[in-house]
C-alpha cells in the first residue's frame, strides 16, 4: 500500500511516499481502505515542519474510505460500508479529556495520508446518503469543528444572528450550516470577490475587513445591538473586533488562531457585557454522527476548489499555502 511520511524536520519537500504491507484488522478493528482526505490549516502546519511531530509520522487529518475486512468480535459494521474517520480517535462521547484527546490524527498518531489502515471499529462513522468520498473526506474536521461550535457551544437556533469570519473550511461548512437552520449571518473577509462568492452560497451581510478599521462596530451597528454568537478563527487579530461585535449576554466560540494567539483583549468588556468565551477544537463521535444526519436531512454538500491525487500531496499543500481558493483542497487515492 502507499503511505505518505513526515521525515525531519519536515517540509514540503520531506514528504516521502512509500509503499508497506496491508495490516490486518484485529479484534474489535476494522481495516479501511482510504480513498480520500482533505487539507486543514494543522496539516499544512504538520507538512510544512512549522508544527514538530514524531520522525516518519503520516499526517491527514480527515479521511474517508470503504471498509474492505472486519476483526473478531465487530458487529456494528460489514466490508463495503463507507466509513470517515474521526480527528481525536478516542474521544467517541461526552467533554473532552486528557485521555480522548491524546490521539490526534496527523500528529500524535499517524493520519490518513495512506491506502489502508486499522482502526477500533469505534472510531469511524458513516458518511452522507449520496456522498462522494472526496466530499465526505471534507468533513471530520472543518465540517465538525463548525457543527461543534454552532450547535455544541452556540446552542444555535432559527432566527439567531452569527459573525462568521474569513471564508475558510470552517467558515463555509458554518455558514451553510447557520443558513440551513434559518440563522442571519455576517460574514468578513479580506476579498470582494470572495464575499461575492459566499454571497452565492446565501452569506445575508458581507463586510470586508481590510476597508475598515472598526469593524466589529461596524457589525455591532448593523445588527442593533450585536450579534448573538461570533466564530472567532482569528485569535490575536480578531478577538478584540468580536468583543465589539458581539451583543449584551452574546457568546463567542473562539475556534482558532490564524492571526495568532497573544491576544490582547479588555477585560472590564467582557465583564460589563457579560460575555460568554468558550475554547474548542473539534469534536467526538457522536456530535459527527448528529452532523451526518443534519447533512442527510438538509441535502447539504461542501464546496471542493480542487483535487490533487495523493503522489502530490506536497503540490496540494502549495496550492493550499497561496490562498487564492474556496473551498476544500481535497486528495484522492
Amino acid at each position: 500500500m502507499r503511505i505518505i511520511n513526515v521525515v525531519e524536520p519536515g517540509g514540503l519537500d520531506n514528504l516521502v511516499c512509500s509503499e508497506q504491507d496491508t495490516p490486518s484488522p484485529g479484534k474489535g478493528e476494522v481495516l479501511v481502505r482510504w480513498h480520500a482526505s482533505s487539507l486543514n490549516y494543522h496539516d499544512y502546519l504538520v507538512a510544512s515542519g512549522a508544527w514538530p511531530v514524531t520522525d516518519g509520522r503520516c499526517p491527514l487529518s480527515d479521511g474517508a474510505g470503504e471498509i474492505v475486512a472486519v476483526g473478531n468480535g465487530v458487529s456494528r459494521w460489514q466490508t463495503g460500508d463507507r466509513v470517515m474517520g474521526l480527528f481525536f480517535p478516542k474521544w467517541l462521547e461526552g467533554p473532552p479529556s486528557a485521555e480522548t484527546m491524546a490521539d490526534f490524527a496527523g500528529d500524535t498518531v499517524d493520519g490518513y495520508a495512506r491506502e489502508f489502515s486499522c482502526l477500533n471499529a469505534d472510531s469511524v462513522s458513516r458518511i452522507p446518503q449520496g456522498y462522494s468520498f472526496a466530499e465526505a473526506a471534507t468533513l471530520p474536521c472543518a465540517g465538525l469543528t463548525a457543527w461543534r461550535a454552532l450547535i455544541e457551544e452556540c446552542h444555535f437556533k432559527a432566527g439567531d444572528s452569527v459573525l462568521i469570519q474569513g471564508t475558510g473550511n470552517v467558515s463555509l461548512f458554518a455558514l451553510l450550516f447557520a443558513k440551513a437552520m434559518k440563522g442571519n449571518t455576517y460574514c468578513t473577509s479580506s476579498s470582494d470577490a470572495k464575499l461575492e462568492q459566499i454571497k452565492a452560497v446565501g452569506a445575508d451581510h458581507l463586510l470586508n475587513y481590510q476597508s475598515r478599521q472598526n469593524w466589529g462596530t461596524d457589525i455591532y451597528q448593523a445588527s442593533n445591538g450585536g450579534v448573538d454568537h461570533v466564530l472567532d478563527v482569528g485569535g490575536s487579530s480578531t478577538l478584540k473586533e468580536s468583543l465589539e461585535a458581539v451583543k449584551v449576554a452574546g457568546h463567542i466560540a473562539l475556534i482558532g488562531g490564524l492571526g495568532g494567539f497573544d491576544a490582547k483583549v479588555s477585560l472590564f468588556q467582557i465583564f460589563i457585557k457579560q460575555i460568554r468565551l468558550s475554547g474548542m477544537a473539534v469534536g467526538n463521535l457522536v456530535m459527527q454522527e448528529q452532523m451526518v444526519d443534519f447533512i442527510d436531512a438538509h441535502e447539504l454538500k461542501p464546496i471542493i476548489a480542487r483535487e490533487f491525487d495523493l503522489a502530490d500531496l506536497a503540490d496540494a499543500f502549495r496550492y493550499q499555502e497561496a490562498g487564492d481558493h474556496l473551498g476544500k483542497v481535497v486528495v484522492t487515492y
